[in-house]
């Protein structure tokens, strides 16, 4: 009898003029952790929704063999009731409901055709307990952040005696500490003998959890990789189909005169003023010079940038902002665009795209008054603009009319810098520019920022990923309790040394 509790065999899905799976092929073994990596469009996600039943038995070609036998799922429900479950990236859960009542959500416990709450929340507890979380059953989802969700949907997946568990980029949106959690999680359900099926673009994830990686390269099966030999070279290799010997692309700065100084930059919480988020912060930054921004979650990073660029965020908000010596005002986000400010926020999906609007109008949304002819947007111009950006900055899509929902996160985040560069700013704040992209996005996302820097643009990067900013910044400087807590030239800079300015405290 075979080891493996999953076998996909030569799967193929095409939809009109796409063939997303060429004849995949996957083998998992009973109660291992296996990852499957790829770039954004791979077909990742595409054959989770094959395995699941998302793309129903008939729609593609292939077979799927579950524990031993052929299965050919029509719905998600048949592929629950066989112990498959899967958890999307875009969370499928009721804002509204309590924790309890998404749980047990189409599987709710009853007594004498009535549901039975004291049972719901009991069992619900019981759940929760399994999955490390200590929040009371009734509680509204609205009310729980991001990470503590994940574990919500886990205890579902529990609740629906899961065999198999996919999980599709479980903590792209987590910090640090909700990551960390979130993998120890999926070992000790390992440990239960639940099976993991892992999409992840993080590769150090991967090392820390997988027992074998699957990579795919678009729409095929390129190597399945054995745990013990698994590295970061191997896994990029076989995902861009090529060596990445230098994670980062050359950059020779050429740095001229000061752009932007801020002085004693200081916020306070929006709804509570007493609280201080962002502390007398005071950088510069040059033209043609790349400033990195470290920090660890809750620093005041996001909090600073957002305050800059037209008091986006907080209340009390006091300090100086000079751009090539003259003091401005940045008092809305139309006069810092107006001052020479851009700034691409870390979450794109909420506030730096209209996902329900095409490529064009995206990029052009942020300067509208540049596409004015007697009061009205000019289509043809504006049309003509997008598609030179989707051309120079390589956004994978059939038009600039596609939707932008519809692009993946390295296209997207490509979009949003389309819109800000458009806008033709002298300083450009990125918050989090790579999160959520595979590595191969990642280093066209870094070749821009160089080819910014290289046309006199002042580029401040805000990133939690401290390889990325030692990696593509001319100097860091690190932020601590809303404070800047020093500043380092990256060639004088180690992950030691900067991870000693993010965890100093403020003096009592």
């Amino acid at each position: 009898m075979t080891d493996n509790i999953l076998e996909m065999r030569d799967i193929t899905k095409t939809f009109p003029g796409v063939k997303a799976l060429s004849h995949v092929t996957l083998a998992v073994k009973r109660g291992e952790v296996h990852a499957i990596c790829g770039e954004n469009g791979a077909g990742k996600s595409t054959l989770m929704k094959v395995l699941s039943g998302v793309y129903p038995h008939g729609t593609y070609d292939g077979a799927i063999v579950f524990e031993g036998e052929e299965v050919s799922f029509k719905s998600l429900r048949d592929s629950e009731a066989k112990g498959i479950v899967i958890i999307h990236q875009e969370l499928a859960l009721s804002p509204h409901l309590s924790i309890a009542e998404n749980i047990f959500l189409g599987n709710e416990r009853t007594s004498r055709g009535l549901i039975d709450w004291n049972k719901t929340n009991f069992d619900a507890a019981a759940l929760l307990r399994r999955v490390g979380l200590r929040d009371n059953p009734t509680t509204k989802i609205r009310q729980l952040g991001v990470g503590k969700q994940q574990l919500v949907e886990i205890a579902k997946a529990l609740s629906k005696k899961v065999k198999l568990l996919i999980l599709d980029e479980p903590t792209a949106a987590l910090n640090d500490a909700d990551s960390d959690h979130l993998l120890d999680l999926i070992l000790s359900l390992k440990d239960e003998g639940i099976t993991s099926i892992i999409i992840s673009h993080k590769l150090n994830e991967i090392k820390k959890v997988a027992d074998a990686v699957t990579v795919i390269r678009d729409g095929k099966t390129i190597e399945t990789i054995a745990k013990a030999e698994v590295t970061e070279d191997r896994i990029i290799k076989d995902m861009v189909g090529r060596d990445l010997e230098h994670r980062y692309p050359d950059h020779e700065p050429q740095i001229g005169e000061e752009l932007l100084r801020v002085e004693d930059w200081t916020a306070h919480h929006p709804q509570d003023p007493s609280r201080v988020m962002v502390d007398k912060v005071s950088i510069t930054v040059r033209a043609g010079e790349i400033v990195g921004i470290a920090g660890l979650m809750g620093a005041g990073r996001t909090e600073f940038a957002m305050s800059l660029f037209g008091q986006s965020y907080g209340s009390r908000i006091s300090g100086r902002v000079f751009m090539r010596g003259r003091q401005i005002k940045t008092r809305s986000v139309a006069e810092a665009i107006d001052a020479g400010i851009a700034y691409a926020t870390e979450d794109r999906k909420t506030y730096g795209l209209n996902l329900i609007e095409d490529i064009k109008r995206n990029i052009s949304m942020a300067s509208l008054k540049k596409l004015e002819k007697a009061g009205l947007v000019n289509d043809n111009e504006e049309f003509k603009v997008a598609n030179e950006y989707r051309t120079s900055m390589n956004i994978k899509a059939p038009s600039v009319l596609a939707k932008t929902g519809k692009l993946s996160g390295g296209n997207q985040q490509k979009v949003v810098l389309s819109k800000w560069i458009y806008s033709d700013p002298d300083v450009l704040i990125l918050d989090e520019p790579t999160r959520g992209i595979d590595v191969g996005a990642k280093y066209e996302i870094y070749t821009i920022i160089n080819k910014l820097a290289a046309a006199g643009k002042g580029i401040i990067v805000i990133s939690s990923e401290l390889p990325e900013l030692l990696g593509i910044t001319d100097r860091v400087y690190a932020l601590s309790e809303g404070r800047i807590t020093g500043e380092l030239p990256v060639d004088q800079a180690t992950p030691e040394s900067v991870l000693k300015l993010m965890t100093m405290e403020k003096p009592r």
